[in-house]
């Protein structure tokens, strides 16, 4: 009996602790396929799972930031699902390339047009973004996900350092120390870049002369080695012709 209890307390205790752990993982996320660094530009997954037995997911609607503007935000084409981006005017225009951008991406929406994501399942919507800031660690992107029976679910509370997380955590994707060479690098490290080039080039072609002379003169020394061995064993044979005489 005694151990019975123990057991069934076990398992309770077991599916106490599942149940609070279905949805530290079952929220909308967004990883990079990669690196996402600073500066730089990546493709980056947005993960939707499918919490319910009787609903499919129909539409999710992302926000992107605003404090940390992103110009560009390309979504990959996908089957089953209308997409619309969306752009906002900045109040402070941004600098991408040597060029002044006054306007970027606010918000990019999913709809389906098909069954959606459906009970068991996930999808991922993919996004080519960039070029991202270097003065922030990380970036939050609001994210609203709707069901196919009118339910909504806001995945819109950033998660605050040294705080428990959220019921419904915002998407945050963690960005990494600039990657050197990338698209911010100045233009002395390109110059120095094409000065090297050039100087390896120089060298290799002040190399070429020196080579082809070398294998000539091992050319040369070998032919003049085979026709002296000829003519010594020429020499030899003329002297034993003239014995035998």
């Amino acid at each position: 009996m005694k151990a019975s209890r123990i057991a069934a307390a076990g398992a309770l205790a077991g599916t106490a602790v599942l149940a609070l752990s279905v949805p530290a993982f079952a929220h909308v996320s967004v990883q990079p396929e990669g690196t996402a660094a600073k500066g730089g530009y990546a493709v980056v997954d947005f993960k939707v799972p499918n919490e319910r037995d009787n609903a499919s997911t129909t539409k999710l609607e992302v926000s992107f930031p605003t404090d940390h503007p992103l110009a560009s935000a390309m979504p990959e084409a996908m089957d089953g699902w209308k997409i619309e981006v969306t752009k906002s005017k900045l109040d402070k225009p941004i600098e991408l390339h040597g060029e002044k951008i006054s306007e970027a991406v606010s918000k990019i929406t999913w709809t389906a047009d098909g069954k959606g994501v459906e009970p068991g399942y996930f999808q991922k919507f993919p996004v080519s973004i960039g070029q991202f800031p270097e003065d922030t660690d990380e970036l939050a992107f609001k994210a609203i996900q709707t069901y196919s029976n009118k339910e909504v679910v806001r995945w819109i509370e950033v998660p605050q350092e040294g705080q428990e997380e959220p019921e419904n955590p915002a998407p945050v994707l963690a960005l990494s120390a600039a990657e050197e060479g990338h698209h911010g690098s100045s233009a002395a490290d390109k110059a120095s870049d094409s000065d090297d080039t050039e100087a390896a080039a120089a060298k290799t072609e002040a190399a070429e002369p020196a080579d082809s002379s070398d294998t000539t003169a091992r050319v040369l020394g070998v032919v003049g080695i085979v026709v002296g061995a000829l003519g010594v064993a020429y020499g030899v044979l003329a002297g034993r012709r003239r014995t035998d005489a």
